[in-house]
């Protein structure tokens, strides 16, 4: 599933904005030599075969779909969830070409979870903060790209009366990170997440411990899954480059803090099944988003 804002816009936007702030032997030698061993054949699960396997998974372009490699087990790990029929399971195993394929089911559908930590208001639909950022004296947000895409000002209210400041960034889809600056003086901006003090932002990796925060289901933790995740949501709308975990969100935390101890992670991109029964949850790397504007954690 991806995790929809609520918003009468077309979700069918093509655009990436940055603004502001800016993968036998042979006997062939004399009698005396040894005798050469040949080349081993070519592994069907080499690197540049599972790349090639992802990139022919994205052309089939089936909507509701996700993929990484699992380095253990030197496989394409393609995610499907319950949209997705056997026809196009099909369609892209024959686009894959190669057994080195593991199709996993999961319940729900992909979507963008956009509302997350607290909550934040757009005109038209609501997400969650990120994370707390600055560049000198000047302070942000950062949250999903696909919150902040065709916003203009945000709010912390939903009657729109107490203004945080407006979008100042957003990079949607390909990545999914977007920036807010803070323009009121009252909007308070602490250097926390779910009431925890963030210190530094690191990288994921798998088996990691984590806990998200959304303005819709509060606090759940779980692991880390899988790295450099593609997740086709559809309508054009895929984004690369994600961490995978089975940390269970629902619509309206997109946007929210992903974080490991006091170490910022990741912002939650989208994902399927609720915090019922579980799920999926993908979430864009923060380092990239914080790179990307030259921004720091505090």
């Amino acid at each position: 599933m991806r995790i929809k804002r609520t918003t009468p816009t077309s979700g069918a936007r093509r655009r990436t904005r940055l603004i502001a702030v800016a993968s036998g032997l042979v006997a062939v030698a004399a009698l005396s030599a040894p005798a050469v061993a040949a080349e081993p054949p070519a592994d069907t699960s080499s690197a540049s075969k599972l790349s090639a396997a992802g990139n022919a998974v994205r052309g089939a372009d089936v909507a509701g779909t996700a993929w990484h490699v699992d380095s253990k087990s030197k496989k394409l790990v393609v995610t499907v969830d319950s949209t997705v029929s056997g026809a196009e399971i099909a369609k892209i195993k024959k686009a894959a070409g190669t057994d080195a394929l593991e199709v996993q089911h999961t319940p729900g559908k992909f979507r963008k979870l956009i509302q997350g930590g607290d909550a934040i208001y757009a005109d038209s639909w609501r997400c969650s903060a990120g994370f707390n950022v600055r560049s000198g004296s000047t302070y942000y947000i950062v949250t999903a790209g696909h919150c902040t895409d065709g916003a203009g000002n945000w709010y912390s209210n939903s009657s729109h009366s107490s203004v945080i400041g407006p979008t100042a960034g957003s990079s949607f889809p390909g990545n999914d990170y977007g920036l807010v600056r803070y323009s009121s003086s009252s909007a308070s901006h602490p250097g926390t997440a779910g009431g925890a003090d963030i210190t530094g932002a690191g990288n994921a990796s798998v088996g990691m411990s984590v806990t998200r925060h959304g303005s819709t289901t509060g606090t759940h933790s779980g692991s880390v899954t899988g790295l450099n995740a593609t997740v086709n949501y559809g309508g054009g709308d895929i984004v690369s480059g994600l961490i995978r975990t089975n940390v269970c969100a629902e619509p309206g935390d997109s946007g929210g803090s992903l974080r490991s101890g006091s170490t910022a992670i990741g912002l939650t991109s989208g994902g399927s099944g609720n915090c019922s029964s579980g799920g999926t949850t993908f979430f864009q790397p923060v380092v990239e988003a914080l790179n990307a504007y030259g921004v720091s954690v505090y």
